[in-house]
């Protein structure tokens, strides 16, 4: 059974940083994209960034660019989403999921993935 469990969450002042990390378990972690998707309040789930089974490949959604990074330690099973340059409109719970494909891809769709964490929230507010 796969678990994904993420942590790092919290309240941040506009301009801070913060960094997610998520902890995988259950089958070969190295062979599955992992990606970042968030929510806020009264609006769809979106997605935020993916980073290959291998490492080798990044994407992000365009309001990630040039704030956002996300790596993985496959080694520890863990994928993180360094986060800079936080704004009030990040506002959301943050959501890690994993790919179903164990092809070396990079989605961004949800119907693309097939496990879920419970979530963390997110709070950028002065």
């Amino acid at each position: 059974q796969v678990q994904l469990v993420e942590s790092g969450g919290g309240l941040v002042q506009p301009g801070g940083s913060l960094r997610l990390s998520c902890a995988a378990s259950g089958r070969t972690f190295s062979r599955y994209a992992m990606g970042w998707f968030r929510q806020a309040p009264g609006k769809e789930r979106e997605f935020v960034a993916v980073v290959s089974g291998s490492g080798g490949v990044a994407y992000y959604a365009d309001s990630a660019k040039g704030r956002f990074t996300i790596d993985r330690d496959n080694a520890k099973s863990t994928v993180y989403l360094q986060m800079n340059s936080l704004k009030p409109e990040d506002t959301a719970v943050y959501y890690c999921a994993q790919g179903q494909s164990t092809i070396d891809t990079v989605p961004s769709r949800s119907y693309e993935y097939g496990y879920w964490g419970q979530g963390t929230q997110v709070t950028v507010s002065s």
